[in-house]
């Protein structure tokens, strides 16, 4: 079993990150999960959360708004929507993430009525945002509606 593996995390602004890991915790949308060395293959989607990456040379947080999750015998990349090292976030950022979930979730709402599915998946959206924000220590303002 290999002592490490090789992570990246690609934005579509920037590469966030490459470097040897140890462990990858990543919030995926079927649940979070944990990636070490010799992981079984696997492609994940990824749902607004906090991705954990532990190494040889410190721990890393990073926050992830949806994308992508691939691990395979080479490694783990990750293709994010949005990402950002954890400790570069600001009050501003989350707020902003938080309104844009919100106002989707109003619209679904207005849309959707009738139809459940959209709605939840909007409502999922916005508490995933919500608890993101929380979890790195800043409370997000909701908007009113």
């Amino acid at each position: 079993m290999a002592d490490t593996m090789q992570f990246d995390l690609v934005s579509p602004e920037r590469r966030l990150a490459s470097r040897q890991a140890t462990a990858v915790h990543i919030p995926g949308a079927e649940g979070d999960m944990t990636a070490m060395p010799d992981h079984a293959p696997l492609i994940t989607t990824l749902r607004p959360g906090v991705l954990e990456v532990e190494g040889p040379d410190g721990n890393e947080t990073y926050i992830v708004t949806g994308g992508f999750a691939e691990i395979g015998q080479e490694g783990i990349t990750v293709l994010a929507e949005r990402a950002h090292l954890a400790q570069e976030v600001t009050q501003d950022m989350v707020d902003e993430m938080v309104a844009a979930a919100h106002e989707a979730h109003a619209k679904a709402q207005d849309r959707f009525r009738n139809d459940p599915g959209p709605v939840d998946d909007a409502a999922k959206l916005l508490s995933d945002m919500v608890a993101m924000g929380g979890r790195i220590g800043l409370e997000p303002k909701l908007p009113n509606d």
